[in-house]
């Protein structure tokens, strides 16, 4: 089950921010929400439940699973309870469904542009920002003179707030698209400079590969930040892939790796 954030709060929201969850976020929800508390909140919103199943189909085995968990007599309190614990477990997804704004402004973006900007030359180059969020990384290669910055996100709310933002710039080369990192909607050896910043190591082989794919020979892949300040995890698979790496500085006081290489010809 994955370690909920805490940035933004619930208590006041409709469970009805369900429902303006994507079919791939809601993917993810099987093994990280907790059942019991799902099955009562199902249980009495039906909407929800509906939702979940034709919105992705491929969840009904699981929300079949999910509301035979569900019990009669729960009080009020008990329920919204429950949403609000459910709400809790999603609270990033809620953030990006509700109010981009607040992800854009917490303190971990905070870093240094020029641990982005000090690994390439940006100018004139066609680059993409895999899993862009709210365009943390685009933004930089855009404001370096990129000719054009692609950012690839699956979130329609989010792809919403970076066109708005880049257009508040007076921005003219930032282009947003629907898009995963296992599944980049370009052609072969076509991007000068692909990069993301904490969206790699679900599927590192996977993602590692499309990343390769998209780029040209000659071209970077960049992780900025790419992880933890650890040996663990994917740092060997990266190392071992040619990727050369330091370490950096993330608000307030965190220390975090950064990745790069050149694609061969």
């Amino acid at each position: 089950m994955k370690m909920p954030v805490n940035w933004i709060d619930v208590s006041d929201l409709s469970f009805n921010v369900m429902l303006l969850l994507e079919r791939e976020q809601l993917s993810w929800l099987p093994g990280w929400l907790p059942e019991p508390e799902l099955a009562l909140a199902l249980s009495v919103n039906p909407a929800a439940e509906w939702y979940l199943r034709h919105k992705n189909p491929t969840l009904n085995p699981w929300v079949d699973r999910v509301i035979a968990q569900a019990r009669d007599g729960a009080d009020p309190t008990e329920i919204r309870k429950a949403e609000e614990t459910i709400l809790r477990a999603i609270n990033d997804l809620v953030v990006y469904a509700v109010d981009p704004q607040i992800y854009a402004g917490l303190p971990f973006l905070g870093w240094d542009d020029a641990e982005l900007s000090g690994l390439v030359d940006f100018g004139g180059k066609t680059v993409i920002d895999v899993g862009s969020g709210t365009g943390r990384l685009a933004f930089v290669a855009a404001q370096a003179g990129a000719h054009a910055v692609f950012a690839v996100e699956p979130v329609e709310n989010l792809r919403v707030f970076i066109k708005h933002e880049a257009q508040k710039r007076g921005l003219r080369n930032m282009f947003t698209m629907d898009g995963l990192i296992t599944d980049l909607p370009f052609p072969d050896d076509f991007i000068d400079i692909v990069m993301g910043g904490h969206v790699f190591g679900d599927h590192p082989e996977a993602e590692e590969a499309e990343m390769h794919r998209v780029a040209k020979p000659g071209g970077m892949v960049i992780l900025c930040p790419g992880n933890n300040d650890t040996d663990e995890g994917w740092h060997e698979f990266l190392v071992s892939q040619g990727y050369e790496w330091s370490r950096f500085i993330e608000p307030p006081n965190d220390i975090k790796r950064k990745y790069w290489k050149t694609v061969e010809g």
